[in-house]
């Protein structure tokens, strides 16, 4: 019996571009939206977070056990989760009129997380805090190209956070944060060692409506910098209530400012005597536009 000949089949699948955590519709983190895609490879998902070129593509399907299921890739892999692909995801199907306001619940490798909408913003649920022990303030330092006093007469630490993905949580002082001059492969080395995404480094705000602005760099997962991070966000949150504001509750974070991208995250953290039982991440988003990408199978 004769091998049936290997034939090529075009797919194409649409991608809804979105800005999240957008202040007065500019600024924000663009990502990727894939609403019911085939069956694909996580090599045909990496491939198309390429061509899309944003730092995540979430891929949503149904969920079994819950509404959703989600997806997220990097052009250079998969991460657990994602806040402002996230956002972007429950942003765009309400847009489409797919979700009408209220609460859904959707599956991530970091866990099943509840997240609501309404005609304002998404707020979504992120993973209770895990913390733990971060790289030497000197290696820190030199890896942003500054003094470790820049770091040191904060008062405040050094601390790995995740609320769904670790990252290195940096304190610098008032004026500091724009003037770093990152190494990003002193970055890639020091969260390859401690496994976490990245640096968030933050400093405290004299805006009375913003408690901090910030930046996040992430080169071990081919992202420089970006101007709007919502599991970071998450993570700060927490630190800030362990550290420096135990009894407040809402937190605004602004980041993307040394990127002229500057971008608005809510943050809303749940605690009784020192015990945080909810964290939640929220903003609002703009749709860019969508992107037609073809790819092929064999059979």
């Amino acid at each position: 019996m004769q091998n049936e000949a290997i034939r090529s089949v075009e797919h194409e699948i649409k991608v809804y571009l979105v800005n999240s955590f957008t202040r007065n519709n500019t600024g924000g983190n663009p990502a990727g939206v894939v609403l019911n895609p085939p069956q694909l490879s996580d090599e045909q998902k990496i491939a198309i977070a390429k061509e899309v070129g944003f730092s995540e593509t979430a891929f949503v399907y149904q969920g079994e056990e819950t509404d959703f299921k989600v997806d997220f890739f990097t052009p250079e892999g998969e991460v657990d989760f994602c806040g402002h692909a996230t956002l972007a995801v429950f942003f765009t199907l309400s847009s489409l009129n797919l979700l009408a306001s209220g609460h859904y619940t959707q599956k991530t490798k970091a866990g099943v997380l509840s997240v609501a909408i309404d005609t304002e913003n998404v707020v979504m649920e992120q993973t209770l805090p895990i913390s733990r022990q971060a790289p030497k303030i000197d290696a820190v330092a030199t890896a942003l190209g500054v003094n470790c006093e820049v770091i040191s007469e904060t008062g405040l630490p050094i601390e790995i956070f995740s609320t769904g993905l670790p990252d290195i949580l940096i304190p610098v002082q008032l004026g500091q944060l724009d003037t770093l001059k990152p190494n990003f492969d002193a970055i890639a080395e020091l969260s390859r060692e401690f496994n976490t995404i990245g640096f968030h480094v933050f400093e405290l705000s004299q805006d009375k409506e913003i408690t901090a602005h910030c930046r996040n760099f992430a080169p071990l997962y081919g992202i420089n910098e970006e101007s709007a991070t919502g599991s970071s966000s998450g993570a700060l949150g927490c630190y800030l209530v362990k550290h420096v504001f135990p009894h407040k509750t809402h937190f605004l974070l602004e980041q993307g400012r040394a990127m002229q991208c500057s971008s608005l995250i809510h943050v809303i953290i749940d605690s009784t005597e020192n015990t945080i039982s909810r964290v939640r991440v929220g903003g609002k988003a703009t749709m860019i536009g969508s992107k037609i990408i073809t790819f092929y199978t064999t059979c």
